[in-house]
This record gives C-alpha cells, sequence and structure tokens, in this order.
C-alpha cells in the first residue's frame, strides 16, 4: 500500500480538560514557563515563550474530572529539589512519592484541578 505524503507537517497540541481555564493558565503558565497566546471560548491556549515546544490548550467542559487521567505530562528535571517546592507552591498537590521507579525518581501530582502529572529525575541528570 502506498501512502501520500502530507501536504503539511503536522504539529501537536496538548488538550487539557477544565472546570476553569482561566485558573489553571496561571498554573500551567507558571509550572512550564509557558505564555498565554489566545482565548476563544471555551478553549485557552498557552505556549512556550520560546516558541519550541507543544501548544497546551486548556478546554473548558461541564463535566468533573473523573478517575484518573489516561494521558499526563511528564516534567523532566535535574533534581527533585527545588523544583518539587516549586510546584507546590505554583499549587500543585503531592500524590505519591517521591519513589524509585527503575531507577528513575518519580512523584505524581496533581494540578489545582487533580489532574495528574509526574515529575522525575532521571539517572545520570
Amino acid at each position: 500500500m502506498v501512502t501520500e505524503e502530507p501536504t503539511a507537517r503536522a504539529q501537536l497540541a496538548l488538550v487539557l480538560d477544565c472546570a476553569d481555564n482561566d485558573r489553571l493558565a496561571r498554573f500551567w503558565c507558571a509550572v512550564l514557563g509557558y505564555r498565554r497566546v489566545r482565548a476563544v471560548d471555551p478553549y485557552v491556549s498557552l505556549a512556550p515563550s520560546d516558541g519550541k515546544g507543544p501548544e497546551l490548550l486548556l478546554q473548558r467542559v461541564p463535566e468533573p474530572k473523573r478517575g484518573k487521567n489516561r494521558m499526563h505530562l511528564d516534567l523532566r528535571v535535574p533534581r527533585l529539589e527545588p523544583e518539587l517546592s516549586r510546584l507546590q507552591a505554583c499549587g500543585a498537590t503531592v500524590l505519591r512519592g517521591p519513589f524509585d521507579d527503575n531507577g528513575i525518581l518519580t512523584t505524581v501530582l496533581a494540578d489545582p484541578e487533580g489532574n495528574e502529572f509526574c515529575l522525575l529525575v532521571w539517572p545520570g541528570s
């Protein structure tokens, strides 16, 4: 089977459902160093300040979060501290950890609406 090459390269954007996209925009901008680039109801778009990296689109939805996220963000850092303290000061909550996950120091956190994400320190970082 022959497939055609796409005419334009696809761009990755991550979408996070939330109840209050303005609140989460402030949180994720502080955590990631992103900036708010546009808002068109029910979306708020965040992008890296340097323009390099995926867009984070916060989508306001009426239903509450239920259960574990099927996809989550991993934040890779060279040292656990002071990053863990910084994230908690931004409003993150530690759910589990830190613990050793096959040699990767892992801490599971939640944003202010309970969306899980991980803080990871890879061996040799």
